[in-house]
């Protein structure tokens, strides 16, 4: 994702301890509970990970129309348990640490022709430079080499691939699997070594999340159940990414630029997914919840119990701005690139930015029921 500034967002949060009066409702529990849906929500994106790696080899293997759409519907169900994910940022956790590998896994917007020709441009960009040999290690070097939009890896890269750019306003993009065949499209070898290997990296990467918060081992999870900030490392991930993040960068920009190359997943026409599978992330964490990608959910101790403990109206609160944000968050219609530009569709999107906004403020005033104070979430 674009690089947020969030030093103001951070700046200034202190922990405090927790009220007595919320000793019944634990602080471990919670914190537990966190771990437990941190884990899952990774594994379901490693599960679907792999869905998408075994109908992307499908797909290279014997391309077709018909197991190019296959492996697209793929990488649209790998999105919606990693869209959840994203509440788990914003504190310095293994997925956005000095190590970590979002800008690996999530980085957008991207250049298209930094990886493949385009428009104008039919001989650009990686895949048509044959002397460039194509592995994971090389991809993972030039991810965000030279600029920030230098994007070689992760779901936006796999998304151009699998639909080209997109010049369909009531549509995706509409790239021909002809492109991935030898002899009909240029480079096509490389192009489909590219397609495969972005989809083992990102694989990798999603497996290493996963193993820093495996429970009962020695990693990060471990260490963060332990930590006395745990709290509040929580309440600045969702409070940023409801407010700095989400509202900010990734709808607010897109509102004032009015431009397709500001929205999230531009090449598939899922940024209206991206939004609602944010908002639902933020919320699960909220409410100590998560629905598993078979069904199943985890339901525990949350944060809602812990600040209801000592200040029920300000967990009402927040509890019910998140509703609102849901609600509002679903009303967006596809494609996202023609809401921002015409008057009902800007109404939705401005409205799901105030409600993620005004969630944001509530959350401020919720963790100073728990002792936390001064939690800048404004970006």
């Amino acid at each position: 994702m674009r690089k947020t500034l969030l030093a103001a967002a951070l700046l200034g949060a202190l922990l405090s301890p927790v009220h007595a009066s919320a000793a019944e409702v634990s602080r471990e529990a919670v914190v537990q509970q966190y771990s437990q849906i941190v884990f899952a929500s990774y594994e379901d994106s490693l599960l679907t990970a792999k869905a998408l790696q075994n109908a992307i080899n499908a797909f290279v293997a014997a391309p077709s129309e018909a197991s190019l759409n296959q492996a697209r519907q793929a990488w649209l169900a790998a999105r919606e348990p990693y869209g959840q994910t994203e509440a788990f940022r914003f504190y310095g956790g293994p997925i956005d640490d000095a190590r970590g590998p979002e800008g690996q896994i999530n980085a957008w917007p991207l250049d298209e022709a930094y990886i493949d020709g385009v428009k104008g441009k039919p001989d650009a960009g990686i895949i048509n430079n044959r002397k460039v040999v194509i592995s994971k290690k090389l991809l993972g070097s030039l991810n965000e080499r030279g600029g920030e939009e230098n994007i070689s890896t992760g779901y936006h890269a796999i998304e151009f691939l699998l639909w080209g750019q997109d010049f369909d306003s009531n549509g995706a993009g509409k790239r021909s699997y002809t492109d991935f065949v030898d002899g009909q499209g240029n480079n096509a070898d490389r192009r489909r070594e590219y397609l495969k290997t972005a989809a083992d990296l990102l694989v990798d990467d999603l497996g290493y999340l996963v193993a820093a918060w495996q429970p009962n081992s020695n990693n990060f999870r471990a260490r963060f159940e332990k930590k006395p900030d745990a709290l509040r490392q929580m309440l600045v991930g969702i409070g940023v990414l409801s407010r700095a993040e989400l509202a900010g960068e990734r709808i607010e920009v897109a509102l004032d630029s009015r431009n397709q190359e500001d929205e999230h997943s531009c090449f598939s026409d899922n940024t209206h997914r991206d939004i609602v599978t944010n908002a639902r992330g933020i919320q699960n964490v909220w409410l100590g919840e998560y629905t598993r990608v078979d069904g199943s959910q985890l339901k525990g101790a949350s944060l809602r119990d812990l600040v209801a403990a000592s200040n029920a109206k300000a967990a009402e609160r927040v509890s019910a701005d998140m509703t609102a944000t849901q609600a509002r968050a679903e009303a967006i219609k596809a494609p996202f690139d023609q809401e921002i530009v015409n008057k009902d569709g800007r109404s939705r999107v401005q409205a799901t930015a105030a409600a993620l906004k005004k969630q944001a403020a509530s959350l401020v005033e919720a963790a100073k029921a728990i002792g936390i104070r001064k939690l800048n979430v404004n970006g």
